[in-house]
């Protein structure tokens, strides 16, 4: 069993600021003009930042709790989820591209908690990553939104959004295949 001590460290720390960040993005999203889109965009990268900081923290110290193993992923999907849900309403990005996203992210949890019953650890793939890394900076896009020094961020936005579904879907199919054999022992 793990002490408070152990439990309460800095990358557990990260994990739950990031977790309050998500209302205040909520929050700013809520006024029309484009001023709060670029402030929820520096509250995402951010948070975004945090996530980077208490994976690489949690490894390099040896912080690795099972409260950090819980909250960490939870805190990345409340994350894009939140924003993504926000973004329908401001007409930022299509309600179906959305669906899709969420979809995606329930059957890759249902997945990995039906081998984590069996005793097997699906590992984040590198496809599951470049997904996640488009779709972070994609979100960093449809945020500020407006045209800006000359760039587009809502086509910019959407278009990242768009390749990283198709990592999703490579992924997807990757982690179905590693853990047919489960599924079809039953």
């Amino acid at each position: 069993m793990q002490s408070k001590k152990q439990v309460f460290n800095v990358p557990n720390f990260l994990t739950m600021f990031r977790i309050l960040i998500i209302p205040v993005i909520f929050a700013l999203l809520l006024f029309k003009k484009e001023i709060y889109g670029i402030y929820a965009s520096v509250f995402f990268i951010l948070a975004v930042l945090t996530d980077f900081m208490d994976g690489y923290i949690a490894r390099k110290k040896k912080l690795i709790t099972n409260l950090g193993i819980f909250l960490d992923p939870i805190a990345d999907k409340l994350l894009v989820v939140t924003i993504l849900i926000m973004l329908i309403p401001l007409n930022r990005i299509p309600a179906w591209v959305v669906v899709i996203i969420i979809f995606r992210e329930i059957f890759i949890t249902g997945l990995r908690a039906i081998a984590g019953e069996k005793g097997v650890v699906i590992p984040a793939g590198k496809e599951g990553k470049w997904k996640t890394a488009f779709q972070m900076l994609g979100i960093f896009f449809l945020l500020i939104y407006y045209k800006r020094f000359y760039i587009n961020f809502e086509d910019i936005g959407l278009a990242l959004i768009f390749i990283s579904i198709i990592f999703s879907l490579v992924s997807s199919y990757k982690y179905l295949k590693s853990v047919s054999g489960i599924l079809l022992d039953g």
